[in-house]
C-alpha cells in the first residue's frame, strides 16, 4: 500500500513542479519566500514539489522509518 500512495505523492510533487506557474496565479504569492528565496513564489513551489517526491522516495524505499525512529526515539534500536 506504501508503494501506491508514494507513488501518487511523485504524481503530486511532479504536478506541483509543472505547474508551479498556475498554482500561483490561483493563490496568489507567498511573502515569505518573495522575501527569502532568490526564485521567489515560483521557485518555493516548486522546493515544496521536490521535497513531497524525495519524501515519497525515503517512504518507498523504507529509510524514512529508520530516520524517524531515530529522531524521536533516539534510545530505540531497531
Amino acid at each position: 500500500m506504501r508503494y501506491l500512495f508514494s507513488l501518487i505523492a511523485i504524481v503530486f510533487g511532479f504536478l506541483i513542479i509543472w505547474k508551479s506557474e498556475w498554482i500561483l496565479e490561483q493563490f496568489g504569492r507567498v511573502d515569505w519566500a518573495e522575501m527569502n528565496l532568490s526564485g521567489g513564489t515560483r521557485f518555493f513551489w516548486k522546493l515544496v514539489g521536490l521535497s513531497i517526491i524525495f519524501l515519497a522516495f525515503l517512504t518507498m524505499s523504507g529509510i524514512i522509518e529508520g530516520i524517524l525512529t531515530a529522531i524521536f526515539l533516539p534510545g530505540a534500536r531497531t
